[in-house]
């Protein structure tokens, strides 16, 4: 069966991870997904991923990040949904806990932190939420 959403379905591998206290978890690969990875690792709220082979396909194997026994992420969230994108140009990006989390975003310069986004003036497609 296909995904319909299968950076959703990464963001939940990570979240039923953590909340199982696991050290990685494993998620089929895609260029998206490993975008967001890098967003997340640069970030410092994984501890990295790396490509794996699972049963004839490709996949990653990402490291998770806990601090003093807590999980780096505390919330992750998806925003723009198969049925409902959500887009926002460079000035309106929003910020998650006044800054002390992320909005990942797919641009056209491809997939950054809020932070970033506003540093080189670009918008795009809010993917997800982290803090």
């Amino acid at each position: 069966m296909a995904l319909t959403d299968p950076l959703g379905d990464l963001l939940t591998r990570i979240r039923n991870g953590q909340r199982a206290r696991k050290d990685s978890v494993l998620s089929p690969a895609s260029k998206l997904r490993a975008r967001v990875l890098d967003v997340l690792q640069r970030e410092g709220y994984i501890r990295g991923y790396s490509a794996e082979d699972l049963a004839g396909h490709d996949g990653l194997r990402i490291e998770l990040k806990y601090f003093e026994g807590q999980p780096a992420i505390q919330h992750v969230a998806r925003v723009s949904k198969p049925g409902r994108r959500v887009y926002s140009g460079s000035k309106e990006l929003p910020r998650v806990r006044n800054g002390l989390g992320i909005t990942i975003v797919s641009t056209p310069k491809g997939v950054l932190s809020d932070a970033e986004a506003r540093e080189q003036n670009v918008g795009g497609e809010i993917l997800a939420e982290v803090f």
